[in-house]
């Protein structure tokens, strides 16, 4: 069995205070109903990961812990990863590989430019933006988290909140 990797962005967020810095800024309203619809789809499909690492900036977290809720998990198992915030390519790789790998399966819960660019970098993906709280799901031939690198991913699936919109 390979790995699976569930790259998750983290929900709309609120421009609204200007006081409040990037770091602490929480969802607005429509981040809080994409975050458990967009987890209730990743149910419907059993693609739940077992394993759940997010960015500690507010809107990770918060959309980390509604797709948690979502999936009957403890918010306890949600790990926080710091280097997640604002990371790019190598840093988000760096997190991948240090997985631990009795999990097949893990969500990361990030941001933009970094998990589009990520994105790409694992897999067949040509992915132009990942909106927020779009998921991309990847597959890896591979037994470790370690052995993942560049274009090693087959890209399984890439879901948004809008795509089940009419236009």
């Amino acid at each position: 069995m390979g790995k699976q990797l569930l790259l998750i962005r983290h929900g709309k967020s609120d421009w609204g205070n200007s006081h409040i810095s990037d770091f602490d800024r929480p969802l607005n309203a429509r981040g809080l109903r994409n975050a458990p619809e967009m987890a209730d789809r990743i149910l419907k499909k059993d693609q739940v990961p077992q394993l759940l690492v997010s960015s500690p900036a507010v809107r990770a977290l918060t959309t980390a812990k509604y797709f948690a809720e979502v999936w009957n998990r403890p918010l306890t198992q949600i790990q926080e990863e710091t280097s997640i915030y604002e990371a790019n390519v190598m840093a988000l790789l760096n997190v991948l590989n240090k997985l631990s790998d009795k999990y097949d399966t893990a969500a990361l819960f990030g941001h933009n430019p970094g998990l589009t660019e990520f994105a790409n970098y694992l897999s067949n993906a040509n992915l132009y933006n990942i909106p927020t709280c779009g998921t991309v799901l990847i597959e890896f031939p591979f037994e470790k988290w370690a052995q993942i690198s560049h274009h090693t991913g087959n890209l399984l699936a890439f879901d948004f909140p809008k795509s089940a919109e009419e236009d």
